[in-house]
């Protein structure tokens, strides 16, 4: 069988679901060929007054932090030492690198010269966000991407990489919690340069903090809501106990940025606050839906252990983040008699781009063991010599070694 014919083949036993996101991601394509071919000036509704539009403000500043949960959950299992957790953690990091990665995608298609995009690596202006952000950015996705490694060591049985892999770990997590708080935060400095056109509801300068509180706020929601997915489409493990300790976390995150919030809006901003309704009520529903809300759900125990109402509550939370960056990126700047309202290109890209998430999403989660139980001891021995190794054999042998001889059952 050619490949051509094995792919195709692959493509047809998928669930419709999955074939309907392939259809998606192919749109989106097409989409951005349209746009590299006629430029973003006929393809896009970009102008001097909304220069970023909806590739920026949810391919970019939402879909950043919704990516959070891979440093979050790296944090809280390696540095915290909650080792319980450590099953979500493989899933997040496919998440947390995709997600980086489609926002790469997004970046390159908004850039008016995507060829010259390099030139962040040569001429620095360390005085700059912008150039914070970008060198962040692909700092994270090069570390996301060496920890999603291990899981494809393991598919292909690759013992040397594996080894190595294990071996630097710690200091992995150590460089992705430090960068994603430099870059997480640094989103929120972009708007700060946006004294006279930001809605004074939303314009304070602690944007910074409240974006990286937000940012790990929807990032355990995220996983959350991934866990529980995986469990009902996918044929995943329960993760129900586990989801139990993320809820008792998410209400001290979601505290701490009301509390901050509060006390930017009314000791920090500046200005009438009630002189547009609209963008008044869209700051209630973020507020009121999307954080206080699911803040009071998660102090109950029965909200914490009940899968449908965990879910329930960390949507909102995710609902709350995505409300926020659109209003603080592109609502709370509409103060004029002008609008802007993403094209037809605009949102077909965007459609793509969410597809594109999912879908790969699955795909990883069908060919490579990322929802895998590993051992707490683990062989960072280099061997003397390069071979494959069979996934299940090192990891029972490991195991045996651990118990001083006596196998232990794997765990999945």
């Amino acid at each position: 069988m050619t490949a051509a014919k094995f792919v195709i083949s692959e493509i047809k036993s998928y669930h419709r679901f999955v074939q309907a996101l392939i259809a998606l991601v192919v749109v989106g394509v097409i989409a951005s060929m349209a746009r590299f071919a006629l430029g973003l000036g006929v393809t896009t509704n970009l102008n001097d007054t909304f220069p970023w539009g909806l590739w920026i403000s949810f391919d970019v500043v939402t879909a950043v932090p919704l990516a959070a949960g891979a440093f979050t959950l790296g944090a809280i299992v390696h540095v915290f030492h909650i080792k319980k957790l450590e099953p979500l953690v493989r899933p997040a990091i496919v998440t947390g690198f995709l997600g980086y990665s489609l926002v790469t995608i997004g970046l390159v298609l908004d850039l008016g010269q995507p060829h010259k995009g390099w030139h962040v690596l040569r001429y620095w202006n360390v005085h700059s966000p912008m150039f914070e952000v970008s060198m962040c950015v692909m700092a994270y996705t090069t570390v996301l991407f060496l920890e999603f490694l291990s899981p494809v060591a393991e598919r292909f049985g690759w013992h040397i990489p594996l080894r190595l892999l294990r071996w630097i770990e710690m200091p992995l997590v150590i460089a992705a919690a430090a960068i994603s708080t430099l870059h997480q935060s640094s989103l929120g400095t972009f708007f700060l340069i946006a004294v006279d056109k930001l809605h004074n509801l939303w314009y304070n300068p602690l944007l910074p903090l409240l974006f990286w509180i937000s940012a790990i706020a929807a990032g355990l929601s995220i996983i959350i809501l991934e866990a529980t997915a995986s469990h009902k489409w996918m044929g995943q493990p329960n993760e129900s106990e586990l989801l139990e300790t993320l809820c008792k976390i998410l209400p001290w995150v979601l505290g701490v940025y009301i509390s901050v919030k509060a006390f930017s809006l009314f000791a920090l901003a500046e200005g009438p606050f009630f002189d547009h309704p609209k963008l008044l009520a869209s700051f209630l529903v973020e507020v009121g839906i999307g954080v206080l809300l699911p803040f009071l759900m998660l102090l109950s125990p029965k909200v914490r252990t009940t899968g449908r109402l965990q879910v329930i509550a960390a949507g909102l939370v995710v609902f709350g983040l995505v409300l926020n960056r659109f209003n603080v990126s592109m609502f709370g700047m509409m103060l004029g008699d002008e609008i802007y309202l993403p094209s037809i290109i605009e949102s077909l890209v965007t459609v793509g781009i969410i597809a594109a998430h999912i879908l790969f999403f699955v795909l990883v989660a069908k060919y490579f063991p990322i929802f895998e139980h590993h051992p707490e001891t683990v062989d960072y021995s280099i061997p003397d010599h390069f071979h494959k190794i069979d996934g299940a054999s090192h990891t029972k042998a490991e195991a045996k070694t651990a118990a001083g001889g006596k196998a232990i059952p794997e765990s999945h």
